[in-house]
């Protein structure tokens, strides 16, 4: 009996540790049990779990590495993991699920392969897509599922943004843009490569985002195997349940501690300075803990980092036992993926034993609301704004305004500080002025912008009734007759609102209706290289810096490069130079050229340069010495923009063509004159109105590219009016003498 007890004890020690090594990842890989045969669609999360903990990666058939494996186990412990089977008993059971995950619930990271496993699109050659609002976030995100996987980025998963797609045949996951899937549905308007969809950070209700919604609602009418998951981060589910025929609601809670919110007593006078002390305040006082800015833009947060390094060396030299490192991290969407990873990165360690502990602080546009989790961030500070699209229909402009944020803005970024411990946020503004002065949620961009190019891409999906369409929420009628017309004149859509050829050609370029137009009008005037050239450099970020301590040295290094008449081909010449001296990134410095701008520059020109040689648009320039080179290229560029042109009055302003708004040069334009007539790339709108990028043009150009948009006879009463009707009485005169000779 006492031999019979101890067999049973062994066998019950035995069963508890086969039990462990089955439960405990790191031990999974040791147990080499049958696996279970996996249907498509019908999988349970036990199944993928085994296939998760097998020897062999079950995409690339290579065994796991030690990194896969302890990586799962913090996988295991997101709060989304608890969810898998809730998961998949839905998207199994419904063609479209709403999925609300707070942000940190892993959401972004998880869901995507939780789906990939139940679908397998491996096995019928499709994919799974997963859209981001933002460049950055598709790139990182991308990267971290892939470790995850343990397969190599590029593979089985990869990203497509704008002008860079790492993706392979192999792949099966990929991260996107929302503009880009778009992009893809031109030519494939029933994205038939894709078997499950999942349209991420639906809340932010970008324009892309807003398209994409009402064109998959479409295909998943005509698609019953498409699978569609939109996610969002915010509790507003109920709009988006209701405009997908009450689609069922899966709620995933976030791994959140609670935060404190501190408010200023008085309305801050500058918020960029008074962030600065905050960040300076938080590192001598408060406990360990990384720290978050959030800022407006590139610029803005470039000056903020350059600053806080200052001051804190100037600190740590004063008080060297008493203040720690602190590892200043800028975060923005034109950021290159090896500058982003930093991150990601540990706070430095004290610099000797039982010294001060360092700290990390990242400064970052609202991309880290939502789209990228940061752990160890325990203290966020909030000035309370961000930069938002405003577009005035009436007066056609569109600009980049720095903006109060929203309350649910708010939310988010204070939910940052929680995420591993409890945090502070620190708002710096009034709570009077958040209860009363900030709205409820983010307008969507929809309701903000302008439609031209969407209006075209929707054209070009074959989507004739605009004003039909299934919007989640209607742009004013007059902000879309308003792109139809600018769409009309630009000759993309004819006066029946049909697409032309030169429409078609348009849609499949990257960019804005009025780049589209130059860059395919260019060979007429002999310049196409030219003009692809100063499309690249005004698809990039400024490539010119002029840090605040060295204003002047900046102001003579671009004035090696200017061209007197046109900023346009001041940006041409400091390219030209870029390439001349080999893509130096140690000449940019010393010329104050943003190296990483120019590199970006000559990624997109190649990529557009792809895109214009399978159209057949070929790729010539006037010789360098012949008296036209310079014209050319600035009549080509009008051909494009002669819709934004600006005459300059008796009284010293310009007043924009037909708009009649009053604007002025920015400062940094470099024209030598103020010539009678200038085209703009940017309306800027500040204290004053100003027109940014700016090229000197001939009238008689515009009167000859659109007699339409130039017909005097709708044409407001103006000097402007008075000079284009001399120049046509000058022109029409000329051609009568011609027919009298």
């Amino acid at each position: 009996m006492g031999k019979r007890k101890s067999d049973e004890d062994n066998d019950s020690r035995a069963s508890k540790s086969k039990s462990a090594d089955e439960s405990n990842p790191y031990l999974a890989h040791l147990n080499v049990q049958k696996l279970p045969k996996m249907t498509p669609r019908k999988t349970t999360a036990e199944d993928a779990e085994k296939y998760e903990a097998a020897p062999t990666n079950l995409f690339n058939g290579r065994p796991f590495s030690q990194k896969y494996r302890d990586i799962m186990v913090k996988r295991r412990l997101l709060p989304v993991h608890k969810q898998r089977s809730e998961f998949l008993e839905l998207v199994q059971n419904n063609q479209i699920l709403i999925l609300v995950g707070e942000t940190g619930s892993g959401k972004t990271t998880q869901i995507p392969q939780f789906l990939l496993y139940d679908d397998m699109p491996q096995r019928s050659g499709m994919q799974i897509a997963c859209t981001q609002p933002r460049r950055v976030a598709a790139m990182s995100v991308a990267k971290r599922v892939a470790d995850e996987l343990d397969v190599v980025l590029g593979e089985e998963v990869g990203y497509s943004i704008r002008f860079e797609d790492c993706t392979s045949s192999r792949t099966v996951l990929k991260y996107c843009t929302d503009g880009m899937l778009l992009r893809e549905a031109m030519n494939d308007p029933l994205l038939s490569r894709y078997s499950g969809i999942i349209l991420d950070e639906a809340h932010e209700r970008t324009l892309q985002t807003d398209i994409l919604m009402g064109l998959l609602k479409e295909v998943c009418r005509k698609r019953s195997d498409l699978r569609l998951i939109v996610m969002s981060a915010t509790l507003d589910a109920g709009k988006f349940q209701s405009y997908f025929d009450d689609a069922p609601l899966l709620v995933v809670p976030g791994r959140t501690f609670p935060v404190d919110i501190f408010y200023t007593p008085e309305p801050e006078r500058d918020y960029l300075e008074a962030a600065i002390r905050t960040v300076l305040q938080i590192h001598t006082c408060e406990d360990p803990g990384d720290i978050l800015v959030f800022l407006t833009g590139e610029e803005e947060i470039e000056d903020a980092c350059r600053k806080i390094s200052g001051e804190i060396n100037h600190l740590i030299s004063a008080q060297p036992d008493h203040v720690g490192d602190l590892k200043v991290v800028p975060l923005y969407s034109t950021l290159p993926p090896q500058m982003q990873q930093k991150i990601f990165e540990d706070a430095p360690p004290p610099r000797k034993k039982g010294g001060p502990p360092g700290r990390k602080v990242v400064v970052s546009t609202n991309i880290a609301e939502t789209s990228l989790t940061i752990d160890g961030i325990v203290y966020v500070i909030d000035p309370g704004f961000s930069k938002q699209k405003v577009y005035n229909p009436r007066i056609r402009v569109e600009s980049l305004l720095v903006s109060p944020i929203s309350k649910a803005s708010a939310q988010q970024r204070a939910g940052r500080a929680g995420r591993t411990r409890p945090g502070k946020c620190f708002r710096l503004y009034t709570e009077k002025a958040f209860k009363n002065d900030l709205q409820e949620q983010t307008y969507p961009e929809i309701l903000r912008c302008n439609l031209g190019s969407v209006v075209l891409q929707l054209k070009k999906l074959g989507i004739d009734d605009l004003v039909h369409f299934d919007f989640m929420d209607a742009p004013a009628p007059e902000t879309l007759m308003r792109a139809l017309e600018l769409l009309n004149f630009l000759g993309a859509l004819n006066d029946d609102i049909e697409l032309t050829d030169i429409g078609v050609i348009m849609a499949e370029f990257p960019l804005d209706p009025q780049l589209a137009k130059a860059l395919i009008s260019s060979p007429s005037h002999t310049c196409s290289n030219e003009i692809l050239t100063i499309v690249a450099m005004l698809s990039v970020p400024n490539a010119f810096i002029r840090p605040n301590d060295q204003r002047k040295q900046a102001d003579e290094a671009k004035a090696q490069f200017n061209h007197p008449d046109s900023d346009h081909l001041t940006l041409l010449n400091a390219y030209h130079e870029y390439k001349e001296h080999g893509s130096d990134a140690q000449w940019c410095f010393a010329n104050y050229l943003n190296a990483r701008t120019l590199k970006s520059a000559d990624n997109v020109r190649e990529q557009l340069k792809r895109l214009m040689e399978r159209h057949n648009i070929p790729l010539v320039s006037t010789d360098f010495n012949d008296k036209q080179y310079w014209n050319n290229i600035r009549h080509a560029l009008a051909s494009g923009f002669f819709m934004q042109v600006a005459h300059l009055e008796r009284n010293g302003h310009y007043l924009t063509a037909k708009d009649n708004q009053v604007v002025q040069l920015h400062p940094s334009c470099n024209l030598e004159t103020k010539p009678e007539w200038v085209l703009y790339n940017e309306f800027v709108l500040t204290q004053k109105n100003y027109i940014r990028t700016v090229s000197e043009v001939k009238p008689d150009w515009l009167l000859e590219i659109s007699p339409d948009y130039y017909d005097m006879k709708r044409f407001p009463d103006c000097e402007g009016k008075r000079a284009l009707e001399r120049i046509a009485a000058k022109i029409a005169s000329k051609k009568k003498d011609k027919k009298g000779k």
